[in-house]
């Protein structure tokens, strides 16, 4: 298929017959997608891949006497006369009629009454929620009785947000059917008929506008749509590894001596495994991609300088990339106190003759290290020789990104870190192309941190108790405190609100001993607002997630997380994880909403119950899923929109022994079922597959 084919359905939601901005995005929202202006804007596709969680049956014709308060109901009924409101808070009523009685319907919002166009004397097909004994409140549905066609038999019940109806996208989503092309199927024939699976096109039709109850195999055919575009696009990724050939970095150790000596401490256990793990990997004449998983705190840092030390040894560049500015400036300060060598750092703010000095080190090889975010991938960085790339906190690049910092050199070794523990099945399929290393323990003095559970009705009573730790004698270490505002649907602008409005109330109790850091500042503000934290000159940090990982106070010893139920299990350990680094007792404290639903009650149960991030990483991946297999976005960790991680486990292990064969068979994928399965790709956005085949 040519790739015009797919353009109806790659178009934005505002193609779509009355949808203007404003309701693409709300639809966005609701499909946890960026919102119109954004890169990767919501899409027509994106529509058809918002599933229905469940239906609404309006099959059954009833009466009036028979309709039961709380059922949904559909009867034909006559019109009687029209009882308007006497204020416009009251409601408009309309007297109706059938066989077996009389009733009315209620109509709370003008609006509808006038759009349902009711006369005296009109027999009408009406179906909605029976509010009480003869009475439909609001009915979603108003049409002529010779029209029965235009109530769904089976209404679908989409994820909605504030603002949003399903009536919204009804229309909407029966034109993105209409756009859906033909398409060669890329699924064995076998397969469809054991699993008895329709195609592609009519699998989304029964579920979006379903004629009869939607078959399982429906469901269960895009959940193996989705597993396989991803484990293909993994496939492909994996087999380009394999063919890159690498080369041995013998070291003599001298400035790893150095480097331990400035250290002052022994390693720990896990950290000489790891070490010796990956001394094997640069030991050897092969190409080096290893993760190195260790939870929050296990001096994954320490392994990865000391890795780098040794490609420097051997003659060569070692690069470590990072997610954010902060983790990076973090990076730079251990590498600046360990390193014997000079150390750089390369970010976007790096500007004018310092830039352009470290460029010519990194090109002419006078520079033997550098630290940076995002600009390192840049196409005017080029390095004399880069032997060893390594990117922190994995999970927040795409695929794509790693492969690139490690083409700056010639079959340069990677080594990927990552504080967030990952779930068993995730070992099995996003890092399957990585040898994997997994640090364990932590090393001495860290302390246990007591987490506890509050209601965000007592916040006075945590604040009066954060004004004790402020006052304790600075002999016994006189705390500081990091206070994390809620994150407000994903939104960094109301993100950055609620951080403004709680440090303006904390500033008014404690004055200047209040410091503010979010996203949305200046750099150069909030890392004078991060200095002024750990150098002591506050002692309370209102932040956003933005202190997530890289910020390193071992003076920190309390943690308050508001709205704690809104964060993941994984991010609520990454921020816990800022404290409990020194010698003193550690806290954190966890505040929630007073009317906490039992289930998410259960998830911070645990996280107060357990400091093990491997534990907790499974059952957050359990409940929550998460982004993209080789892309960035993170819920969580990644998961998928329309396979369940822990239903269609056994899908996903039946997809990844799929893609395998099928690379093997047709490794470019040009034969027929590889060229269907190039469009699969393209639907789910697995662009990076792309590139990796058309580059090799």
């Amino acid at each position: 298929m040519d790739k015009e084919s797919l353009l109806p359905l790659f178009a934005p939601l505002t193609s779509l017959h009355g949808v203007g901005e404003t309701l693409a995005g709300l639809m966005a929202r609701a499909m946890g997608r960026p919102p119109p202006g954004r890169p990767g804007g919501a899409r027509v596709l994106d529509l058809l891949f918002h599933l229905p969680d469940s239906y609404v049956d309006r099959r059954e014709r009833t009466t009036l006497a028979a309709a039961r308060p709380g059922t949904v109901a559909t009867l034909a009924v006559r019109v009687e006369r029209i009882e308007p409101p006497q204020t416009d808070r009251q409601p408009t009523k309309v007297a109706v009629s059938d066989a077996s009685g009389f009733g009315r319907l209620v109509f709370f919002n003008r609006r509808r009454f006038l759009s349902a166009r009711l006369a005296p004397g009109a027999m009408v097909l009406v179906s909605g929620k029976v509010a009480e004994a003869r009475e439909l409140s609001n009915p979603d549905f108003i049409v002529p009785i010779d029209r029965p066609q235009d109530i769904p038999a089976l209404e679908p019940v989409w994820p909605l947000t504030a603002g949003l109806f399903a009536w919204h996208l009804r229309k909407p989503m029966a034109e993105a059917l209409g756009r859906l092309p033909e398409l060669a199927e890329w699924h064995d024939a076998a397969l469809l008929r054991r699993e008895g699976w329709p195609g592609f096109a009519a699998a989304l039709r029964m579920l979006q506008a379903p004629e009869g109850p939607p078959p399982e195999g429906a469901r269960r055919r895009l959940a193996y749509d989705e597993l396989l575009a991803g484990q293909v696009a993994l496939a492909i990724v994996r087999r380009r590894v394999r063919e890159r050939p690498g080369r041995a970095l013998p070291g003599d150790g001298t400035l790893r001596a150095q480097a331990l000596a400035r250290f002052g401490h022994r390693l720990t256990e896990g950290q000489v495994r790891a070490l010796a793990e990956i001394d094997a990997d640069l030991s050897a004449p092969r190409r080096m991609l290893r993760l190195l998983q260790g939870d929050v705190g296990a001096g994954k840092t320490l392994v990865a300088v000391l890795a780098m030390l040794r490609a420097v040894e051997a003659g060569a560049q070692a690069a470590l990339m990072a997610p954010t500015e902060i983790l990076a400036r973090q990076h730079l300060r251990t590498l600046q106190r360990l390193s014997p060598v000079p150390v750089a750092l390369l970010t976007g703010s790096v500007t004018g003759r310092a830039r352009t000095t470290i460029l010519e080190g990194l090109a002419d090889g006078s520079l033997p290290i550098v630290i940076g975010t995002h600009a390192l991938v840049q196409e005017k960085v080029e390095f004399a020789d880069l032997a060893l790339a390594v990117i922190d906190e994995q999970h927040r690049f795409g695929v794509e990104e790693r492969l690139r910092l490690g083409d700056k050199g010639v079959a340069a070794d990677v080594l990927v870190m990552t504080a967030t523990p990952i779930p068993r099945t995730l070992l099995l399929t996003q890092w399957g192309e990585m040898q994997i290393t997994r640090l364990d323990g932590k090393p001495a003095g860290r302390q246990p941190i007591r987490t506890t559970l509050h209601a965000l009705d007592t916040l006075p009573d945590i604040i009066d108790a954060v004004a004790r730790k402020l006052a304790e004698p600075a002999a016994d270490g006189g705390a500081r405190v990091y206070w994390v505002c809620p994150m407000v649907e994903e939104s960094l602008e109301l993100d950055m609100a609620a951080a403004e409005a709680r440090f303006a109330v904390l500033r008014e109790r404690f004055g200047p001993l209040v410091g503010l850091a979010h996203g949305r500042q200046d750099s150069v503000v909030r890392e004078a607002a991060l200095a002024d934290f750990a150098a002591g000159r506050t002692r309370i940090l209102v932040a956003t997630t933005v202190i997530e990982v890289g910020v390193d106070v071992p003076e920190a010893s309390v943690m308050v997380v508001e709205h704690a139920e809104r964060f993941g299990l994984a991010q609520l350990h990454q921020l816990r994880g800022r404290v409990g680094r020194g010698a003193a007792a550690s806290f954190c404290l966890l505040l929630h909403d007073p009317a906490l639903h039992e289930s998410a009650r259960r998830r911070l149960a645990m996280l107060r119950d357990t400091e093990d991030g491997f534990r907790i990483a499974d059952e957050d991946f359990r409940l929550r899923g998460g982004g993209d297999l080789l892309g960035t976005r993170q819920s969580g960790l990644p998961g998928w929109r329309l396979a369940d991680p822990e239903r269609d486990e056994g899908l996903l292990h039946m997809a990844g022994r799929d893609a395998e064969l099928l690379l093997e068979k047709d490794p470019r994928l040009r034969g027929e079922r590889g060229q269907a399965v190039r469009v699969l790709l393209r639907l789910f956005d697995q662009i990076t597959a792309f590139r990796t085949l058309h580059s090799g």
